[in-house]
């Protein structure tokens, strides 16, 4: 995850968020970032820039808050103000609160009466129940991939035959809160030109270079290799360097488990026009495809996965070391292979496509 992304600023905020009583789930959805990176900050962060002054005026203010706490109405809108954040609308929520009331020694009339539900109401067996185990584990998914939307959720519990009908997962997407918000960038209104596909696997791959750093501020590198057909990631190299003869090494490598493709798309870096390169092609046959310079939307495939990375991996992730970032990044290109849907492919993970197509 790039440093500038989130300064130390930000960070505080996030962990007052979190001392405030959001949970560390909500905050990593909220934001787009993994949980456990929200406790490496807290190990980190945790308790910086705590002052006496701002005690002090946390108890004026705590003071004045008693002050105008007066008679039993007051005590009880406080109350509300203080455990719901926005409008109780759903007899769920309002059923939720009155539960929590109770738990805090309230009476179930007061309960009721402080949230404006039905006694009869709050007895009445919930309709809906049936749909608990699908709620819980979109939730568990949601919590998991916190930078998915519904349209994916939905394909991977439909992959795991927990629904069929989308409007029911949008249904229960929306009474759980689980909008991801994410801003767009302006472009300008152009007609597309489509690329050709290839007609199968392994005719031609894409290749290119996304850099990041970690914690420490050292960056790094990682090589993909995808295949256009089937959108699969054939290959990551992750290293603080990368040179010609290293690339070279790794296809040769990577020629054991698989056959090469027919060409290979690359943009003009030194590392792919390299002698070494030439002469590996010369070697294997292999056709290297360069793009016009300044033209990244020729090499489009590589860079529409390059998005999907950097956007579900890298800025998820506060990476602590170069073998945490391999780590991470195995783990994320073996899900974006075997378990995620890609749209393109009729909903269906890349690998599956190319077996299928095989």
């Amino acid at each position: 995850m790039k440093r500038k992304r989130y300064t130390e600023e930000k960070i505080i905020s996030m962990l007052k968020q979190h001392e405030g009583g959001r949970t560390m789930v909500e905050l990593a959805r909220e934001h787009g970032i993994a949980e456990n990176t929200l406790y490496r900050w807290k190990s980190k962060y945790g308790g910086m820039e705590v002052s006496e002054a701002k005690r002090l005026r946390e108890l004026q203010a705590e003071n004045r808050r008693l002050k105008h706490l007066l008679g039993e109405a007051e005590l009880d809108k406080a109350a509300m103000k203080e455990i719901i954040e926005g409008k109780v609308v759903t007899a769920r929520e309002r059923r939720r609160v009155v539960e929590h009331l109770r738990s805090r020694n309230v009476s179930e009339r007061r309960a009721c009466r402080i949230v404006g539900f039905s006694r009869s109401a709050a007895w009445r067996p919930l309709k809906g129940c049936k749909d608990e185990a699908l709620r819980n584990r979109l939730k568990t998914l949601a919590e998991r991939y916190p930078r998915y939307g519904y349209p994916t959720l939905h394909d991977m519990l439909k992959a795991e035959g927990q629904v069929i009908n989308p409007k029911r997962t949008y249904r229960i997407y929306r009474e759980e809160g689980l909008k991801v918000r994410s801003k767009k960038r302006k472009r300008l209104n152009r007609p597309r030109i489509p690329m050709p596909v290839p007609d199968s696997v392994n005719e031609r791959w894409s290749v290119d270079f996304v850099s990041d750093q970690l914690a420490s501020g050292r960056r790094f590198r990682v090589f993909n290799v995808v295949d256009d057909y089937s959108r699969e990631c054939v290959a990551q190299i992750t290293d603080f360097s990368i040179s010609g003869e290293r690339l070279t090494r790794e296809l040769d490598q990577l020629a054991r488990t698989r056959p090469l493709a027919k060409r290979i798309v690359m943009d003009n870096g030194p590392e792919l026009t390299s002698k070494a390169m030439f002469f590996w092609s010369q070697r294997t046959g292999v056709k290297l495809h360069f793009i016009q310079p300044g033209k990244p939307t020729q090499n489009a495939f590589v860079e529409s996965f390059n998005g999907k990375f950097r956007e579900y991996c890298l800025n998820q992730h506060w990476f602590v070391s170069l073998d945490d970032a391999r780590s991470k990044i195995n783990d994320w290109r073996h899900h974006y292979n075997h378990i995620r849907p890609h749209r393109s492919l009729g909903r269906i993970p890349p690998a599956v496509f190319a077996r299928e197509a095989a």
